[in-house]
């Protein structure tokens, strides 16, 4: 299922909504509550998505990510996990209160700097290294980083026992293209029935027993994240 750009871009303006709606309902003992992605906490998650949008809406704070995960880097340690640490360490000072605005604000900003970008510049293919490889500027600020924001909204929902937002229109997309990706990437026969609003039914050839699966929706997009166990065609993952 070919997405546009464009249609990207809304799909990221409104995972920021869908943020900022969860982050309204978080009390002072939410913000110190683990969540999936280990050491960080429901405070240390939306610093990092901070520093995400700043990073896409400024060229300087981009190119001080850069610049400042190359030198903390550690042997053997991927650059993007080293910018991650950045974000959130050079925001150490920012309450949850100062957070939410910070994402309110850099989130506009990077929606308005990435829808600006030109064609022919978002089509350049960038050596960013594992897990990404070769990757465009499209598929970098289009899916990956919608797909990002709205993972980490699902770690956030978990970890402080929030029901989590979903539809048809904007979840379902996400996770569609998320099929659709892994599908690409084993190239094997399955039949997968995804339940939820995000939900829906996918096959290719004629699968055995073992590449058949009936799930919940968001379940699936977290095994084939990492946050799950998995075996077989599951533990091929996509890069959320």
């Amino acid at each position: 299922m070919p997405v546009t750009y464009t249609r990207w871009m809304d799909a990221a303006e409104e995972e920021y909504r869908r943020l900022d709606r969860l982050l309204a309902t978080f009390g002072p003992e939410d913000w110190s509550r683990p969540t999936d992605c280990a050491p960080w906490d429901v405070w240390a998650v939306v610093a990092h998505l901070v520093g995400a949008a700043e990073a896409t809406g400024g060229t300087r704070e981009r190119v001080h990510q850069l610049v400042a995960g190359l030198r903390r880097r550690r042997r053997g340690e991927l650059l993007i996990d080293a910018m991650n640490a950045i974000q959130v360490a050079e925001r150490h000072h920012r309450t949850p209160l100062q957070l939410r605005a910070d994402l309110q604000r850099s989130a506009r900003l990077s929606i308005q700097a990435r829808r600006r970008i030109p064609t022919p510049v978002r089509r350049l293919r960038l050596p960013l290294g594992q897990p990404l490889g070769a990757c465009s500027l499209e598929r970098l600020l289009g899916t990956i980083y919608t797909r990002d924001a709205w993972m980490h909204r699902i770690d956030l929902a978990r970890a402080t026992g929030r029901q989590l937002e979903l539809s048809p229109p904007h979840d379902g997309l996400i996770v569609a293209h998320a099929v659709e990706e892994w599908a690409d990437l084993h190239g094997q026969p399955f039949h997968l029935d995804l339940t939820g609003p995000a939900g829906g039914s996918w096959a290719r050839g004629v699968a055995p027993e073992s590449a058949t699966w009936s799930m919940d929706a968001v379940e699936f997009c977290r095994i084939l994240s990492g946050r799950g166990r998995a075996s077989g065609l599951l533990a091929r993952p996509v890069v959320f």
